[in-house]
């Protein structure tokens, strides 16, 4: 007996109607995109290991998909390899490509190889699938789209003012009213491990802090005890778990801890920039709030860190984040070029449009009209009519084979589709169409200008 096929765990196959759902997602998105002045760019779905190894913190490459290397790939593989059980070591000899992890490590790769051949400050979109090695869960696959907007080039907050104006525009556009976009500043972060004396556990620290809404306050703490944090360090932080009040209030109580911090009071500053600005350009439907225990894991952040929620009420993680990311080329040799961009999560933003009923019904609106074959010459002059109609944008079919009448009107109603025409002996001798509506039954004779009416 035949092995019963199924797909990979964290990934899915999509019908129609939810291809199209999807589509819709991603045709408003890149239109934002470019009426931003975002320009298209696409990447390979696999990377050199040593491109994204690193570049993420230890979380983040253990989650990396490793592709084995074709061929005899043991071949390498010595029998001192065998008994050192050196994860690393063992890794690097069979696997030297790997599938990328995000989109914007393979971005600044880009930015690095084809440096000359970019006007800055370069703004890209990018939308393509990434791959993690995570546990699947509600909203959380491991093959799923990114749908990416960066700018490198510049440093100006400006470019970190017109994102939280995206992220609105986007959002408004898809009826999605409501979502919070959260912002923290890596540099206060950094003027937070300087308080408490543990400089040398940022990554430690901010991972950590990044996991108070999931897991408590009370198993960060101990987390971050059992990263070498003293006690002492983590009561300093106790204002931090019990931050309330607006943007401006909350600024203002990150100013008397901060005041020590000559790197923390920076990226207070900055905050306060993008706030101001934000409050005088206004948001259509999206807010805009303060999150000093954002820190979203990722070593590459510098500066702002952004990250988007959806409306109260609905149970998902984030669909959205993004940051600035002062140094990120600099690792592929490329010294001295800021960036900074976001992220939109499509298979999460899907499910709360899904949730809430957000998708226009005409989106899934498929065949229009199905003409019904009673045989070779009636289907000739039905696939005449059909071409017509196509011409005229008008979505039509026929249906291939000479079946019973039943059969092909069950096929119609299966396919949801509002309507059928009859072509036989009769409508062949006076050049007419009988046009069925498949809801309420009614038929009527028409000509083919009648026909098109009806559908325009």
């Amino acid at each position: 007996m035949a092995k019963k096929p199924s797909i990979p765990k964290g990934t899915r196959d999509f019908n129609a109607e939810t291809v199209a759902k999807r589509s819709y997602i991603m045709e408003t998105i890149k239109e934002q995109f470019q009426v931003f002045g975002f320009q298209p760019i696409e990447t390979p779905s696999f990377e050199n290991s040593d491109t994204l190894m690193g570049k993420y913190g230890d979380e983040g490459d253990r989650l990396i998909f490793k592709i084995l290397n074709s061929g005899e790939y043991l071949k390498k593989i010595s029998d001192d390899d065998f008994k050192s059980k050196s994860e690393n070591l063992f890794t690097s000899k069979i696997s030297e490509k790997a599938l990328r992890y995000d989109l914007t490590v393979p971005f600044a790769r880009y930015v690095v190889q084809h440096q000359n051949e970019i006007e800055f400050p370069f703004k890209r979109y990018q939308m393509q699938p990434v791959w993690r090695a995570d546990r699947p869960q509600k909203g959380r696959f491991r093959e799923f789209y990114q749908c990416d907007a960066d700018v490198v080039g510049s440093k100006s907050l400006f470019q970190e003012v017109e994102f939280v104006q995206l992220y609105d525009a986007v959002f408004s556009a898809l009826k999605l009213e409501g979502v919070t976009i959260k912002i923290n500043n890596r540099k206060i972060l950094s003027g937070i491990a300087e308080v408490i004396g543990a400089q040398d556990k940022l990554i430690d620290f901010t991972v950590a802090l990044d996991k108070l809404d999931k897991i408590g306050e009370e198993r960060v703490k101990d987390e971050m005890r059992n990263k070498g944090i003293s006690n002492e360090g983590i009561s300093k932080l106790q204002p931090l778990f019990t931050l309330k009040g607006d943007f401006v209030n909350q600024i203002e109580s990150l100013k008397s801890i901060l005041s020590s911090s000559e790197i923390g009071l920076k990226g207070i500053e900055e905050l306060e920039f993008i706030n101001t600005a934000i409050s005088n350009l206004e948001l259509k439907t999206a807010t805009l709030q303060l999150d000093v225990t954002l820190a979203r894991g990722l070593n590459y952040y510098t500066g702002a860190i952004f990250e988007v929620s959806a409306p109260k009420g609905v149970n998902m993680g984030s669909i959205g984040g993004g940051g600035r990311y002062d140094d990120l080329t600099g690792i592929f040799g490329l010294k001295n070029i800021s960036g900074v961009g976001i992220s939109f999560g499509l298979d999460r933003i899907y499910l709360v449009l899904e949730e809430l009923n957000l998708f226009p019904d005409t989106i899934t609106a498929s065949t229009k009209v199905l003409f019904i074959n009673f045989g070779e010459k009636e289907a000739m002059a039905c696939l005449l009519a059909v071409t017509k109609l196509r011409q005229k944008g008008i979505k039509a079919e026929l249906y291939p084979d000479a079946a019973k009448m039943k059969k092909q009107m069950n096929y119609a109603n299966r396919r949801n589709i509002p309507f059928v025409v009859l072509v036989g002996e009769e409508e062949l001798n006076t050049e007419s169409f009988t046009l069925k509506n498949m809801e309420s039954g009614e038929q009527q004779k028409l000509q083919f200008n009648e026909l098109i009416e009806v559908f325009q």
